[in-house]
This record gives C-alpha cells, structure tokens and sequence, in this order.
C-alpha cells in the first residue's frame, strides 16, 4: 500500500521559516525609521503651533519681549515698562501654548540675532534612539517673514523633509 503524506517534510518548514527570517531583517530597520519619524513630527507640530503666536507677538512688541517662553514680567504700578528686553509672555505656556510633548522635553525661545528661534529638544529616554537629546529649530526671520527649519538629526531617513542639517545645534 502507498502512504498518503500527512503533514510538512523539515525542508519545507526550514524554507518558511528561512523567507519569515528575511523579511523580517528587511522590515525591522523600515519600521525603526518610520516610529523615530513619526516620533520626530511631535517636535515639528509644536513648533508649528507657535508660528502665529510668534509673528502676531512680534507685530506688537520688540523681538526681545516676543520671543520669550518666559512668563510676562508685570509691570509697576509706579513706572511704565520701557526695558525692551523683559519678556511679554506671547509664548508663555500660561497662554494655553504646549511646550512638552510625550517625545519632546521642552521647546524654548531665544533671540538669535535679529531673529527668533523656536527651539524643541528631544527627549533622552523612551523614544528612538535616533532621537534622543536631538533638536530641531524654527527661526523666524521678521525682516521677511520667513520661517527656516534646522536640526542636528544627521540621518535623513528621520529627519524632517523641510530641515536642514546644522550639527551645531
């Protein structure tokens, strides 16, 4: 009598077993990158939201007093506030602006120049390793309007498409 097969030979689950392996080296770094770019866009949508806040508080107050994240310095009762360099609180988190992400530790303002630099740091733990302590700046540019975009996220398969590379931050 013939015998009917019933079941698998070892080579056959070795084959399977051997085509699983290969694709899961190829989709692990793939899936890697795309997790630390979607964690990288927390950064790009915060400071996205202060884009407005920013120019609308430049439109009213020196560069000094509007780009700060600093709370508003009240002023005296006695003397008007002349001193250019004390923060308005535009970017304040007390005007309902996020400053902090589940990715991104913190975003800070500075002058930089005669431009204003939205500054958003990673955090350095619970993310890709790609990204933590990294940064990514928005400066604004008053004199035209202009908004840049730079990070020191040296791989460009995370990166943000729209930053350019400035090890320097």
């Amino acid at each position: 009598m013939k015998r009917v097969q019933q079941g698998f030979t070892l080579i056959e689950l070795m084959i399977v077993v051997a085509i699983i392996g290969i694709l899961a080296a190829v989709a692990l770094p793939a899936y890697q990158d795309y997790t630390a770019r979607g964690q990288a866009s927390e950064a790009m949508t915060l400071l996205g939201g202060l884009k407005v806040p920013t120019a609308e508080a430049h439109g009213n107050n020196p560069i000094a007093q509007a780009c700060s994240t600093d709370e508003a310095v009240p002023d005296d009762a006695g003397t008007p506030a002349v001193d250019e360099s004390v923060p308005a609180g535009a970017l304040a988190a007390s005007q309902n602006l996020v400053l902090t992400g589940k990715y991104v530790a913190s975003v800070e303002a500075s002058v930089v120049g005669t431009t204003c630099q939205l500054l958003a740091t990673f955090k350095n733990t619970g993310l890709s390793d790609a990204l933590g302590g990294k940064k990514i700046a928005f400066t604004y540019n008053p004199a035209n309007g202009n908004w840049a975009c730079t990070s020191n996220i040296a791989s460009t398969s995370i990166r943000p498409k729209t930053c350019d590379l400035n090890a320097g931050l």
